[in-house]
């Protein structure tokens, strides 16, 4: 495996590395910020998932200390940041707006 690939913030390669789009010197495209959700009533999951859906894949980090809460609570209570390839953001911020045209 080439280690030149594995600095991608984890120490292997995942799922979400091989979905998510690469520029054109293979390396994987820069992860915008979407919105911070509250992981209230599971709606962090429900919009990763609607976003997967639509081939749109997310990277999700707990801020603060949310990831010792999503192993101790199930749920990070600090919320969520969802991100998304530099190229699909837009397309994620049409998805996530309600019918009013606000975002969530």
């Amino acid at each position: 495996m080439d280690d030149s690939k594995i600095k991608w913030g984890r120490s292997q390669l995942g799922e979400l590395y091989e979905r998510w789009p690469k520029d054109g010197a293979g390396e994987p495209e820069k992860p915008v910020f979407l919105r911070r959700s509250l992981c209230v009533d599971m709606e962090d999951q429900l919009l990763v998932n609607m976003l997967e859906a639509y081939g749109i894949p997310c990277l999700c980090v707990a801020p603060g200390d949310g990831s010792f809460g999503r192993v101790v609570l199930g749920m990070s209570g600090c919320g969520m940041d969802i991100y998304v390839p530099e190229s699909l953001y837009d397309d994620a911020v049409d998805l996530t707006k309600e019918e009013n045209n606000e975002e969530l």
